[in-house]
């Protein structure tokens, strides 16, 4: 299938969306975001795909923020739906159950700094620079990224980058916890593939749990959290991985996961 402002390929187990529209600096806008969604839907009935990466068409831009130009546009109504169409799908891309990369090569501005931190985490391009400029707009983030980098980075540090829509380069980014590592330009896709195939050689019961608990804790106090986790690591222990993993150890032999999520 192919997409007017996407591209989704997939090799072996990772699957790869690629946002195109380089000479808009693939600006997001109504289009694309639908497309997204049916990608997603495509990810999620795949049960081969075991990681999902994100990147940016071209070496300028992973997303440089919402098409400007159409938004400009909109009503009240409309720009209300724009803003729900968009939480959902990224809310979506955030519960998927397998784990998701951002590579970000270049700008990652407003909805591009709101979609890099719906994905699990981050690897950045030494030319990657993010931002929420919104306020300069007269507007706020729209895409959740008042919520999200606010339980990133803290309440102080998310108000100061949004109060002043500040843009900052990948470096920073790093030091304020959003961005997990940094590379070379031309190392970045290298790098962002090494990690993603070591995570898909795990098993997908554990990385599922694993991901669960972590963002459903996240929203509940320390005592809730440690249930949540206690019941996902039990659940665990009725995989196949989990056989295959503990037996393994016992062996002194490298694991070969292959259960299901149903097995």
């Amino acid at each position: 299938m192919t997409y007017k402002h996407l591209i989704y390929e997939v090799e072996e187990t990772i699957g790869t969306l690629t946002f195109n529209r380089p000479k808009a600096l693939n600006a997001l806008n109504q289009e694309l975001i639908q497309e997204l969604g049916v990608v997603i839907d495509r990810v999620e009935a795949d049960p081969d795909i075991k990681v999902l990466v994100l990147t940016g068409a071209g070496n300028k831009a992973f997303v440089a923020g919402a098409d400007i130009s159409e938004l400009a546009e909109m009503n009240v109504l409309q720009a209300k739906q724009f803003s729900q169409i968009g939480q959902e799908t990224f809310s979506r891309l955030e519960s998927l159950t397998i784990p998701v990369i951002a590579a970000v090569n270049g700008f990652a501005l407003g909805g591009g700094t709101e979609v890099a931190l719906a994905c699990d985490f981050i690897y950045a391009s030494e030319k990657a620079v993010f931002g929420l400029p919104e306020i300069t707009l007269g507007i706020i983030p729209g895409f959740g990224g008042t919520q999200r980098l606010a339980r990133l980075v803290g309440p102080n540090r998310a108000k100061e980058l949004i109060y002043t829509g500040t843009t900052v380069p990948a470096a920073q980014a790093e030091a304020y916890g959003i961005v997990n590592r940094i590379f070379a330009p031309e190392e970045l896709m290298a790098g962002v593939m090494k990690t993603a195939k070591a995570m898909a050689l795990k098993g997908r019961v554990s990385i599922r749990a694993a991901k669960e608990a972590v963002n459903t804790g996240l929203c509940a106090d320390l005592e809730t959290g440690c249930k949540i986790e206690n019941n996902a690591f039990a659940l665990c222990m009725a995989s196949q991985d989990a056989k295959e993993g503990t037996q393994a150890f016992l062996e002194k032999r490298k694991p070969a996961f292959t259960g299901t999520l149903t097995k």
